[in-house]
Protein backbone atom coordinates (compact mmCIF):
# COMPACT_ATOMS: atom_id res chain seq x y z
CA UNK A 1 0.00 0.00 0.00
CA UNK A 2 1.74 3.47 -0.78
CA UNK A 3 2.29 5.59 1.68
CA UNK A 4 -0.83 8.25 1.26
CA UNK A 5 -0.32 12.08 2.85
CA UNK A 6 -2.48 13.02 5.72
CA UNK A 7 -5.43 15.36 4.40
CA UNK A 8 -6.11 18.77 4.97
CA UNK A 9 -8.32 19.87 7.39
CA UNK A 10 -10.64 21.11 4.59
CA UNK A 11 -10.68 17.68 2.75
CA UNK A 12 -10.92 15.05 6.42
CA UNK A 13 -14.18 17.59 7.12
CA UNK A 14 -15.19 17.29 3.39
CA UNK A 15 -14.56 13.30 3.62
CA UNK A 16 -16.15 12.96 7.57
CA UNK A 17 -19.51 14.83 6.06
CA UNK A 18 -19.87 12.24 3.45
CA UNK A 19 -19.17 9.86 6.08
CA UNK A 20 -22.37 10.86 8.06
CA UNK A 21 -24.22 11.25 5.03
CA UNK A 22 -23.78 7.71 4.11
CA UNK A 23 -23.43 6.82 8.00
CA UNK A 24 -26.95 8.51 8.14
CA UNK A 25 -28.41 6.77 5.21
CA UNK A 26 -27.75 2.92 6.85
CA UNK A 27 -28.11 3.89 10.39
CA UNK A 28 -31.32 2.10 10.82
CA UNK A 29 -30.98 -0.69 9.25
CA UNK A 30 -27.72 -1.62 10.25
CA UNK A 31 -29.63 -0.80 14.09
CA UNK A 32 -32.01 -3.11 12.94
CA UNK A 33 -29.15 -6.18 12.16
CA UNK A 34 -27.35 -5.67 14.64
CA UNK A 35 -30.22 -5.88 17.57
CA UNK A 36 -31.73 -8.70 15.54
CA UNK A 37 -28.34 -10.62 15.87
CA UNK A 38 -27.17 -9.42 19.58
CA UNK A 39 -31.40 -11.29 20.40
CA UNK A 40 -30.29 -14.11 18.27
CA UNK A 41 -27.50 -14.72 20.53
CA UNK A 42 -28.87 -14.03 23.49
CA UNK A 43 -31.59 -16.74 23.01
CA UNK A 44 -28.75 -19.34 21.88
CA UNK A 45 -26.92 -18.78 24.72
CA UNK A 46 -30.26 -18.64 27.44
CA UNK A 47 -31.46 -22.15 25.31
CA UNK A 48 -27.80 -23.64 26.27
CA UNK A 49 -27.92 -22.51 29.27
CA UNK A 50 -31.88 -24.09 29.63
CA UNK A 51 -30.81 -27.47 28.12
CA UNK A 52 -28.05 -27.98 30.59
CA UNK A 53 -30.49 -26.99 33.55
CA UNK A 54 -32.56 -29.49 32.29
CA UNK A 55 -29.85 -31.94 31.84
CA UNK A 56 -28.78 -31.72 35.30
CA UNK A 57 -32.29 -32.20 36.44
CA UNK A 58 -32.55 -35.34 34.72
CA UNK A 59 -29.52 -36.32 36.16
CA UNK A 60 -30.70 -35.33 39.77
CA UNK A 61 -33.52 -37.76 39.62
CA UNK A 62 -31.73 -41.06 38.58
CA UNK A 63 -28.78 -40.19 41.09
CA UNK A 64 -29.43 -41.74 44.64
CA UNK A 65 -25.84 -41.96 46.23
CA UNK A 66 -24.80 -38.41 48.10
CA UNK A 67 -21.55 -37.98 46.35
CA UNK A 68 -23.52 -37.70 42.84
CA UNK A 69 -26.17 -34.78 44.63
CA UNK A 70 -23.47 -32.87 45.71
CA UNK A 71 -21.48 -32.94 42.64
CA UNK A 72 -24.90 -32.04 40.63
CA UNK A 73 -25.53 -29.26 42.98
CA UNK A 74 -22.33 -27.57 42.55
CA UNK A 75 -22.49 -27.78 38.33
CA UNK A 76 -26.35 -26.18 39.29
CA UNK A 77 -24.42 -23.69 41.29
CA UNK A 78 -21.71 -23.47 38.17
CA UNK A 79 -24.35 -23.05 35.64
CA UNK A 80 -26.07 -20.36 37.74
CA UNK A 81 -22.77 -18.35 37.84
CA UNK A 82 -22.21 -18.65 33.91
CA UNK A 83 -25.29 -17.51 33.43
CA UNK A 84 -24.87 -14.17 35.50
CA UNK A 85 -21.53 -13.93 33.63
CA UNK A 86 -22.68 -14.17 30.06
CA UNK A 87 -24.96 -11.48 31.37
CA UNK A 88 -22.14 -9.15 32.36
CA UNK A 89 -20.06 -10.13 29.57
CA UNK A 90 -23.15 -8.64 27.25
CA UNK A 91 -23.90 -5.57 29.24
CA UNK A 92 -19.67 -5.35 29.10
CA UNK A 93 -19.86 -5.79 25.12
CA UNK A 94 -22.14 -3.29 24.51
CA UNK A 95 -20.60 -0.16 27.17
CA UNK A 96 -17.27 -1.22 24.95
CA UNK A 97 -18.86 -0.90 21.75
CA UNK A 98 -20.17 2.51 23.24
CA UNK A 99 -17.10 3.78 24.41
CA UNK A 100 -15.51 2.75 20.76
CA UNK A 101 -18.02 4.77 19.01
CA UNK A 102 -17.62 7.83 21.52
CA UNK A 103 -13.76 7.51 20.68
CA UNK A 104 -14.28 7.72 16.75
CA UNK A 105 -16.96 10.22 17.46
CA UNK A 106 -14.71 12.56 19.44
CA UNK A 107 -11.88 12.31 16.56
CA UNK A 108 -14.75 13.30 14.09
CA UNK A 109 -15.61 15.99 16.32
CA UNK A 110 -12.27 17.58 16.79
CA UNK A 111 -11.73 17.73 13.16
CA UNK A 112 -14.74 19.64 12.28
CA UNK A 113 -14.41 21.72 15.18
CA UNK A 114 -10.40 22.29 13.81
CA UNK A 115 -12.44 23.11 10.59
CA UNK A 116 -14.93 25.44 11.95
CA UNK A 117 -11.54 27.44 13.56
CA UNK A 118 -10.17 27.59 10.56
CA UNK A 119 -12.91 29.16 8.83
CA UNK A 120 -13.40 31.60 11.94
CA UNK A 121 -9.63 32.26 11.77
CA UNK A 122 -10.56 33.32 7.82
CA UNK A 123 -13.25 35.03 8.18
CA UNK A 124 -11.80 37.25 11.01
CA UNK A 125 -8.58 38.26 8.62
CA UNK A 126 -10.70 38.94 5.60
CA UNK A 127 -13.07 40.98 7.83
CA UNK A 128 -9.80 42.89 9.17
CA UNK A 129 -9.17 43.00 5.40
CA UNK A 130 -12.21 44.72 4.13
CA UNK A 131 -12.27 47.05 7.46
CA UNK A 132 -9.05 48.19 6.70
CA UNK A 133 -10.02 48.84 2.94
CA UNK A 134 -12.90 50.75 4.22
CA UNK A 135 -10.67 52.53 6.35
CA UNK A 136 -8.35 53.65 3.44
CA UNK A 137 -11.09 54.46 1.03
CA UNK A 138 -12.94 57.01 3.33
CA UNK A 139 -9.42 58.47 4.05
CA UNK A 140 -8.67 58.59 0.84
CA UNK A 141 -12.41 60.27 0.02
CA UNK A 142 -11.89 62.94 2.73
CA UNK A 143 -8.29 63.64 1.41
CA UNK A 144 -9.85 63.93 -2.17
CA UNK A 145 -12.57 66.19 -1.01
CA UNK A 146 -9.97 67.98 0.93
CA UNK A 147 -8.02 68.59 -2.21
CA UNK A 148 -10.81 69.55 -4.18
CA UNK A 149 -12.31 71.98 -1.19
CA UNK A 150 -8.33 73.73 -0.88
CA UNK A 151 -8.73 74.38 -5.24
CA UNK A 152 -6.15 71.32 -5.91
CA UNK A 153 -6.39 68.76 -8.06
CA UNK A 154 -5.98 65.20 -6.49
CA UNK A 155 -3.39 63.52 -7.49
CA UNK A 156 -4.14 59.90 -8.28
CA UNK A 157 -0.78 58.58 -9.81
CA UNK A 158 -0.19 56.35 -6.74
CA UNK A 159 -3.14 54.97 -4.28
CA UNK A 160 -1.99 53.99 -1.20
CA UNK A 161 0.74 50.93 -1.62
CA UNK A 162 -2.01 48.72 0.81
CA UNK A 163 -4.58 49.13 -1.29
CA UNK A 164 -3.07 48.71 -4.62
CA UNK A 165 -1.46 45.66 -2.99
CA UNK A 166 -5.13 44.14 -1.90
CA UNK A 167 -6.30 45.01 -5.26
CA UNK A 168 -3.84 43.32 -7.31
CA UNK A 169 -4.14 40.50 -4.95
CA UNK A 170 -7.59 39.76 -5.52
CA UNK A 171 -7.63 40.42 -9.59
CA UNK A 172 -7.99 37.08 -11.77
CA UNK A 173 -6.13 36.64 -14.69
CA UNK A 174 -9.22 36.44 -16.31
CA UNK A 175 -10.16 39.92 -16.12
CA UNK A 176 -6.81 41.65 -17.73
CA UNK A 177 -7.24 41.87 -20.95
CA UNK A 178 -5.13 40.17 -23.58
CA UNK A 179 -3.51 43.45 -24.80
CA UNK A 180 -1.78 43.68 -21.18
CA UNK A 181 -0.78 40.18 -21.17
Amino acid sequence: CPHVPPLTPQAAFAHLALAFRCDMFTLQQRVQVERRARDAAEENIQEELGQCQAALERLGRSCANAGCKETLEQLQHNLAVLAAAVERATSAAEKLGAVHQEARMSRAAEVMVQHVENLKRHHLREHAELEEMKRLIQQNSRNRQLAESQGEQPHRAHPHPLLQGSARRRVSIAVIPKQLL
